[in-house]
């Protein structure tokens, strides 16, 4: 054994005693601590640095061929029942902890030029590094408690970042609503943990898959139990990884300072989701009707993140219904049994993803030196417009991102969401379809937002523009975006001068080099991180292959690889991406078609899309006020019943009491004759019965 595997438990370990260090710094010495700024996000990013260090070396080690590496101690015992934990070091795991700790490094750089201006600038680097060591720590569990144990944890760290800015309601809101929205998932996976454990006595992924696999066959457990607790454990990664229905919470979550949206979004709390269906991929696959329901979840979610966001203005929500399509399509490659597609998206999407939240952070930190720190300002597209002018890096960076996840070659995105399409079309045509109608719809929403935000004229200036989208604000209703009774783009730079502001510049400007390097660093993967899994030579599927395949069925699929099919697949991918560049340009880059009088004429699926498909509204009717309608009734027979008994109650021993008082006259014959009177009674009634 390398020395190496001995000390990888102090990767998760490492982050969290630097934030727990600062924590006691800021309860204790708050000001002192505060006031070394420079110096307590050092010694934070410093500890995420030396466990990335440490997690590359694992990863080199893993790629060499070394062993899989598992240290467990006993943590509990009763009776027959013994509780595990520790970590384990394996392809899956290795793979992760790279791609976590080098997107939370760069983030955590870029922390520092996105909040340098924040009071809570030392609180949220102290978050950060709490979050990233609980995700660390999910991902080296060996067993499904200690995953559970790490996955609140990321879901409690979460409710903190989501809401940094706890003073501002939407904020306060948000993060309430993604604690709840997760509680409903996590209370399902602990059924389903609970469930697989009364079933197989064991919490060991791939024991927990052999057993209940043995089971079904044997006829010990029906197959409808087995994908009951399947489906209950999926239910967790419904949750953290935004899935249909439980997907509410993802949009709301971009309350949140930028940098946490790249972490969260990109390579932590959503990749958990995805994460955890890969280690549970021993139980999934031998249970058909649970992978199908993953598929067709992970598919449908795919579609409804597309389409809602077509219609959004606001640049990081935008990108988190992005994040969401994108998912889905992992979730459905995972159903479909394409494990290593699925894990390949999931690393190409953590990075390219993580690049394009960053970059909205940097046109937002841009924008508003122009509009204030506003948000309905700030973030919202339709005022912003030739940023690239003004931000090169930010917007070539940009345009790298969009590339790779609207699947063009060679840029990473392309490798993998083509794999997926590949092992779609070969498991369930029509999934496919609907996988590769939704990549159309990626290039679309995605060339959008770089046309709206990076071309044409600039229009942060407008203050026409600005009152309506404050009136837009207010009121909560959708104006057509550039349609009827909105200011064409074409004719604001006839009234650029025709306004006043306040605020430190009349157009934006690059940002500091600490958030444009974390850019550059990531456009790097961006591209070149897809080369690794080729169908021509795909290292990645050779090196993440699933837990249950020999290194000969590997091969065999290696030497599977058709060229013409290859070209088929990817060229009707490419294809349907060029269609959704090409509408996007014509209506956003040369106006040759007008969108708002698109939406116009089909004004129903156009508040469709904006409106969410009216999930928010559903949800809020039913089990928003349907729990304050039951509340009511439960208060109503609390008060009736539960209170009118007690207080019957009280009212019978006053009575009875009042009554009493006045048998008592100190009278030794008239008590004589009660007791007379009682054994009377007691004589007649027992002579009637």
């Amino acid at each position: 054994m390398e020395p190496i595997y001995q000390y990888a438990w102090l990767i998760p370990v490492l982050p969290l005693l630097a934030a727990m260090l600062v924590g006691l710094g800021l309860i204790s010495y708050n000001k002192t601590t505060n006031n070394l700024r420079q110096a307590t996000a050092a010694f934070l990013v410093s500890s995420v640095g030396a466990a990335m260090v440490l997690s590359f070396a694992l990863l080199w080690s893993q790629i060499q061929g070394h062993e899989p590496y598992t240290y467990s101690l006993e943590w509990a015992a009763a009776g027959n029942f013994h509780l595990t934990m520790g970590y384990t070091i394996d392809h899956l795991s290795a793979l992760m902890l790279a791609i976590v700790t080098t997107v939370a490094l760069l983030v955590m750089i870029y922390t520092d030029g996105y909040m340098a201006h924040d009071p809570g600038y030392v609180r949220f680097y102290t978050y950060l590094s709490l979050f990233s060591s609980s995700m660390l720590g999910l991902v080296i569990s060996p067993n499904l408690v200690q995953v559970y144990i790490f996955w609140e944890l990321v879901g409690m760290c979460s409710y903190l970042l989501i809401g940094f800015w706890f003073d501002r309601k939407p904020a306060a809101d948000a993060c309430q609503k993604a604690f709840v929205t997760n509680r409903v998932g996590d209370f399902g996976l602990l059924l389903g943990m609970l469930g697989l454990y009364w079933a197989t006595d064991s919490f060991d992924f791939q024991i927990m898959g052999d057993r209940l696999q043995d089971l079904v066959q044997s006829g010990a457990i029906g197959g409808g139990v087995a994908a009951l607790l399947a489906i209950l454990v999926f239910l967790g990664p419904v949750a953290k990884s935004a899935q249909f229905p439980l997907h509410v919470w993802l949009p709301d979550a971009m309350e949140g300072p930028t940098p946490i949206s790249a972490l969260i979004h990109a390579a932590t709390m959503v990749a958990a989701g995805v994460f955890l269906i890969a280690r549970m991929y021993p139980v999934f696959e031998h249970i058909p009707s649970a992978m199908t329901v993953i598929a067709w979840t992970g598919c449908f979610t795919a579609f409804l993140g597309a389409t809602i966001a077509l219609t959004q203005t606001d640049i990081k929500k935008g990108l988190a219904y992005s994040t969401m399509s994108q998912l889905g399509y992992m979730v459905m490659a995972m159903g479909i049994g394409a494990y290593s597609a699925g894990l390949f998206h999931l690393m190409t999407h953590a990075y390219f993803k993580a690049m394009l939240f960053l970059g909205s952070g940097s046109v937002i930190h841009g924008m508003e030196e122009v509009v204030g720190h506003d948000p309905t300002l700030a973030q919202d597209m339709r005022l912003m417009g030739g940023l690239r002018k003004f931000m090169p890096i930010t917007a070539a960076t940009f345009a790298i991102g969009t590339l790779a996840i609207c699947g063009i070659p060679p840029f990473a995105g392309f490798w993998s969401k083509d794999e997926i399409l590949g092992a779609a079309f070969e498991a369930n045509p029509a999934l496919w379809g609907v996988g590769w109608l939704t990549a159309g719809m990626t290039a679309f929403y995605m060339f959008r937002m770089y046309f709206m935000t990076f071309e044409g004229p600039f229009r942060g200036n407008d203050t026409e523009i600005r009152h309506q989208l404050k009136s837009e604000a207010e009121a909560g209703e959708p104006i057509l975006a550039f349609g009827p009774g909105a200011m064409d783009p074409r004719e604001l730079e006839a009234n650029e001068n025709d306004h006043s502001h306040g605020h430190h510049s009349e157009y934006p400007h690059e940002s500091p080099l600490a958030m444009t390097f974390p850019l550059m660093a990531l456009a790097v993967p961006s591209v070149l991180i897809g080369l690794v899994g080729t169908p021509f030579a795909n290292y990645f599927e050779q090196f993440i292959h699933p837990p249950s395949e020999s290194m000969l069925e590997i091969a065999e699929h290696a030497e599977e690889f058709n060229l013409t099919e290859f070209l088929v697949m990817g060229g009707s991918s490419v294809g349907i991406a060029l269609l959704g560049i090409t509408l996007a340009s014509l209506m956003y880059l040369s106006r040759k078609i007008d969108p708002g009088a698109i939406a116009a004429q089909i004004k129903p699926l156009y508040l469709l899309s904006r409106k969410k498909w009216y999930f928010d509204e559903i949800y809020n009717s039913l089990f928003v006020l349907g729990s304050r309608r039951l509340a009511r009734q439960v208060m109503e027979v609390d008060y009736r019943v539960v209170d009118g008994a007690v207080n019957l109650t009280g009212l019978i021993t006053v009575i009875s009491g009042e009554g009493l008082k006045y048998f008592e006259n100190g009278r030794a014959q008239f008590y004589a004759l009660i007791v007379f009177v009682a054994v009377l009674g007691l004589v007649i009634l027992s002579g009637v019965t």
